[in-house]
């Protein structure tokens, strides 16, 4: 029987995969493995992020319904996270769903994350 397919990369488009690579950075402390003009990777061990330009590249709506997939991201502080995150050029849109539960923010280029207190 074959091996399990296992997940490597998940690709976000964008329009300038530089500083989005350096944004997530500073959310996982992975490293950049690779760079580019047209695309940026974070991480060697497990499953990577990787940014790739795209031309014409048109962030999701929040709340929409064009929204296709999102990062869940565990963080000890969440106050701290936020804070440091927003300072780096993240937005929190104004609709925020889960009773508090967990903080939805856009990264500099909008795509949509995450941040949930971890247990």
């Amino acid at each position: 029987m074959p091996a399990p397919t296992r997940l490597a990369t998940i690709v976000l488009d964008c329009s300038d995969p530089a500083p989005l690579a350096e944004f997530y950075r500073a959310i996982t402390e992975w490293e950049v493995t690779s760079s580019d003009a047209d695309s940026a990777y974070l991480g060697s061990d497990g499953v990577q992020l990787a940014f790739v330009r795209v031309a014409d590249y048109q962030p999701p709506n929040w709340p929409g319904t064009d929204k296709q997939a999102h990062l869940d991201f565990h963080v000890t502080d969440l106050d701290q996270t936020v804070a440091k995150l927003l300072a780096l050029g993240a937005t929190k849109p104004e609709f925020q769903p889960g009773n508090d539960q967990w903080v939805v923010l856009a990264d500099p280029q909008g795509h949509l994350l995450c941040l949930l207190p971890q247990d």
